[in-house]
């Protein structure tokens, strides 16, 4: 039988005490032999006292001043020796078999750039949720990510298409990544499995992301103008829709103060009358 080729686990960490021993675990306790690699990315001397612990069971611990985690993937995917390279947050963890089932694809010589899975969405008021990504083509990425931000990549597709954009602090850096990672050919297939268990926090960087989506999405596509121009009627398309959509909203949103604010003139008046008719 011919040796695997090698995967890394790359773990960048911001003070998550509570949960990066579950992450780390979670990549050693993967059914193939795994290179695991967390970058320190400025945490508080709570979480620096739970890494000093894990340190031993790692590969590698690198420590830095905090610079964002496209700074700390860029930072470890850069120290890795894998062929293969998984992203993990601190605060998340995959079931034991994801990173054999995910390089049995690659292994396959397909047109596969990126390999995901199913997740599980744990919300904090203890609701679950699964969640399917969409895969496919760029055509499939252009307007949402169609894979989870904790996906496997080529280490060689990474360096060529020139990492995560170390500017993008507010989220979204996963979904311009992989833009950047398909765009010239290749597709991100879907593993059936639930495989990934991703943590629902109310503030995190997805809800930072969400509160700054214009913003976001027009650096995306300014930055990825040329995927953009090639699918120029998808694009406006895709930007009519969400005019529309934003117009609907916001008649819903003033539909709702008009509802309140009549009920709160006319309640006191109905009240009266009745009163009066006594």
């Amino acid at each position: 039988m011919s040796k695997k080729p090698l995967v890394t686990f790359v773990i960048p960490c911001y003070n998550d005490a509570s949960y990066i021993e579950q992450a780390v675990n979670s990549a050693l306790e993967q059914t193939i032999k795994v290179e695991v690699i967390v970058v320190d990315d400025g945490s508080d001397d709570k979480t620096k006292k739970v890494l000093a612990t894990l340190s031993p069971k790692i590969d590698v611990l690198i420590t830095q001043k905090n610079q964002g985690q496209s700074k700390a993937r860029n930072v470890g995917i850069n120290a890795a020796n894998g062929v293969f390279i998984v992203t993990l947050d601190s605060d998340d963890y995959f079931e034991p078999q994801f990173a054999e089932q995910a390089l049995s694809i690659f292994e396959k010589e397909g047109e596969e750039k990126i390999v995901t899975c199913r997740s599980v969405l744990f919300f904090e008021d203890g609701d679950t949720k699964v969640y399917t990504p969409n895969g496919g083509d760029i055509k499939h990425f252009m307007f949402s990510n169609g894979a989870l931000g904790t996906s496997m990549f080529k280490k060689e597709d990474w360096q060529q298409c020139g990492g995560y954009d170390e500017k993008m602090k507010d989220g979204w850096e996963d979904w311009e990544f992989f833009i950047r990672l398909i765009k010239d050919g290749g597709e991100c297939f879907v593993l059936e499995a639930q495989l990934f268990n991703y943590r629902q926090k109310k503030y995190s960087t997805t809800t930072r992301a969400n509160n700054n989506r214009n913003q976001l999405l027009s650096y995306i596509l300014k930055k990825n103008k040329d995927v953009y121009t090639k699918y120029f009627d998808s694009t406006i398309d895709f930007l009519i829709q969400k005019l529309e959509k934003e117009e609907v909203e916001r008649y819903k949103n003033l539909d709702r103060l008009d509802y309140k604010v009549g009920k709160a003139i006319l309640d006191p008046m109905r009240k009266f009358k009745k009163g009066f008719k006594k």
